[in-house]
């Protein structure tokens, strides 16, 4: 890693996970386009983000982040950003219930289109051919001509992510993010889930609170927090040339900040601590998160951690674990442990999702509803046991009625995984899943909570 850093010194660096375009002067032309193009978002939003997490890295927040997989062109309309806005929502209402503090909404939104491959090249019938990288790098039809890497494509993902942009911050500041109607789409929820009434005690309770603010005067016409909310985008940043593009210099700060999101991952697959990825991230005063997976050793931890947040910020680093159901209490302690020993700030969230795809007997390759919930268990319990804060969550999730991942009350089975099964990469949650799992989430939150509560009482008594 390199003592100076510029928005180009990762360039010089090992890098990984990175398309082989075939002709670089075009690739150059691109970049330098979108380098004359609008940043997405402004310095003054991820900062905004950053003290927010902050919160979290205290235990005085919990972050919600959620959205598809992969973005993809095809499946860009209006309401398909409206449903996974709207459930993203409807989880943090429950959630922020359940945890009684403030929940941060981050979106996997507006620009979540590269994907790391865990293989170059793929195989089908005889034929080879380079991988699917995400919409903004080729094209998942399986012939040679869509797999060959387009620079174009980038243009047209920027465009992409301006427009669901544009309609998320209508939908957060114009009034569909009125709290009495996101409670009125959670009691219809609990109204026709199978599981429902195992809800009902919490949104009855959730239905006397909101009752008891508008008697005292608390409304959406007197106050602007019952109708708006603040909600952020994020993704890994995959594509170095495009993040380099678009980020710029704050007028008001004179720092560097990727102005393609609010908050950019690394994965697991990226987080070398001398690679291109690494270096790049470590440079933007944007929030960040960074996946750790159960071959992240913790000595690498610790330096990675202080290469990417050498001031020891909160809210600056998040670190996003992804273990696998029955592997988190093998190796996660540590890690917690470890960071918890050397004082170092960040916000632990859960990633349930990467450690537990498997492939179905017919062929699909899907996600079990349990083995998420059970790593999501195992995450808060071995948070207890540490005396540290469970921060958050990292679904991959939508808002549509997809048939991806197995199980759920409302149960999609092996058999049925063909009826809805859209996504371009991995297996996402469908809406009613995903705001099942903020209910048994803001169950074991509030049921930590209350026994809090009464040993607390109990000790004053």
């Amino acid at each position: 890693m390199s003592k100076s850093w510029s928005i180009d010194s990762w360039r010089k660096l090992p890098v990984k996970q990175m398309p082989t375009y075939p002709d670089a002067q075009a690739v150059k032309a691109v970049e330098q386009e979108l380098g004359s193009y609008p940043p997405l978002v402004f310095a003054g939003e991820a900062r905004a983000l950053k003290e927010k997490l902050g919160e979290v890295a205290e235990g005085n927040a919990f972050l919600l982040q959620g959205g598809d997989c992969a973005e993809s062109f095809k499946e860009f309309h209006p309401n398909n950003i409206r449903d996974t806005f709207k459930v993203m929502l409807q989880m943090a209402v429950v959630l922020t219930y359940g945890a009684a503090c403030p929940v941060v909404k981050v979106g996997r939104m507006a620009g979540q289109f590269a994907k790391p491959r865990s293989a170059d090249t793929e195989t089908i019938d005889g034929v080879e051919l380079p991988s699917y990288r995400g919409d903004n790098i080729n094209g998942i039809e399986f012939t040679s001509e869509a797999r060959v890497p387009d620079p174009q494509r980038q243009i047209r993902a920027y465009n992409q992510s301006a427009s669901t942009l544009n309609l998320l911050r209508a939908f957060a500041q114009g009034g569909f993010a009125d709290l009495s109607k996101i409670h009125r789409w959670n009691l219809s929820f609990v109204d026709n889930s199978p599981a429902g009434e195992r809800y009902r005690k919490m949104t009855t309770q959730i239905d006397e609170a909101v009752a008891f603010m508008q008697a005292c005067g608390i409304t959406a016409e007197t106050a602007p927090q019952m109708r708006e909310t603040d909600f952020y985008t994020s993704h890994e940043a995959l594509l170095l040339g495009y993040e380099q593009a678009l980020t710029r210099q704050d007028s008001l700060t004179g720092d560097w900040y990727d102005c393609s999101a609010h908050m950019l991952w690394i994965g697991d697959r990226t987080r070398q601590l001398d690679g291109a990825h690494v270096e790049f991230m470590r440079g933007v005063n944007n929030p960040i998160g960074m996946k750790c997976g159960p071959t992240t050793e913790e000595d690498d931890l610790i330096r990675l951690i202080d290469a990417l947040n050498p001031k020891n910020e909160a809210g600056r680093l998040t670190l996003i674990a992804r273990m696998g159901a029955g592997k988190v209490e093998d190796h996660l302690p540590r890690l917690v442990q470890r960071v918890k020993a050397e004082g170092r700030k960040v916000v632990w969230s859960c990633d349930p999702m990467h450690g537990n795809t498997i492939k179905a007997a017919n062929g699909y390759k899907t996600r079990p509803f349990d083995a998420i919930l059970s790593e999501v268990k195992s995450f808060f319990d071995v948070h207890k046991a540490e005396g540290t804060h469970a921060g958050g969550v990292h679904f991959e999730m939508t808002g549509t009625d997809v048939t991806e991942c197995i199980g759920g009350a409302r149960e999609v089975t092996v058999d049925s995984l063909s009826d809805r099964y859209h996504t371009h990469c991995d297996p996402r949650l469908n809406g009613g899943q995903a705001l099942e799992l903020a209910f048994l989430i803001a169950e074991m939150i509030k049921k930590e909570r209350d026994s809090v509560r009464a040993e607390q009482l109990a000790a004053s008594a």
